[in-house]
């Protein structure tokens, strides 16, 4: 998962205080014998058992059962939390895995999609086609992209499928961890 939406959805915000951010370690990492398709209609991806193929993603260290929580709300029930095997890289090379070093092994989780192979496209997600295009709507970006958030609201049409910075599940976690800091307040 892209940082910034990490962040967004543990913390609230895409920009969380140093504070924030020392809590969790991310390092870049592959996932073997999984490929990563785009979901029809929408921006995000799915991972889905291949063996032959690859995907580069992140390991995360420090998340709490309460960040857990809010990724599992945040994947919805399109995806399953799975126990994998990813190897951490100690180079990263180029989009295609070109010049990727390999490291440990280490045992993690990530989300696999189990809502049905029609629902996704043939070829492979482009992750820097959404860094440049469509990250923005995820993180909740202001200024130029204002109108665009309104329109995607106003039509009911959500490319997030409601995962999104102005989405309902980002106002259930919202309200969540409000909810979560007044406890801790008390």
């Amino acid at each position: 998962m892209e940082p910034q939406v990490l962040y967004r959805v543990c913390y609230g915000s895409s920009t969380p205080s140093s504070f924030q951010k020392s809590l969790l370690s991310i390092r870049p990492a592959i996932l073997h014998a999984h490929c990563r398709h785009r979901v029809l209609d929408r921006d995000y991806p799915a991972i889905i058992p291949s063996p032959h193929d690859s995907v580069r993603g992140t390991y995360v260290q420090g998340l709490t059962s309460g960040d857990i929580f809010r990724l599992d709300v945040f994947e919805g029930d399109e995806y399953e939390r799975r126990k994998v095997k990813i190897r951490l890289l100690n180079v990263e090379g180029n989009e295609n895995g070109e010049g990727n070093v390999e490291g440990k092994e280490l045992e993690a989780a990530t989300y696999v999609w189990v809502a049905g192979k029609e629902e996704l496209e043939d070829g492979e997600w482009d992750f820097g086609e959404f860094q440049r295009e469509k990250m923005q709507r995820w993180i909740g970006g202001r200024g130029e992209y204002d109108e665009v958030d309104e329109a995607v609201k106003a039509r009911g049409e959500d490319p997030t499928g409601g995962r999104g910075a102005y989405s309902s599940n980002t106002d259930k976690l919202q309200i969540e961890q409000e909810a979560e800091a007044w406890k801790s307040a008390i």
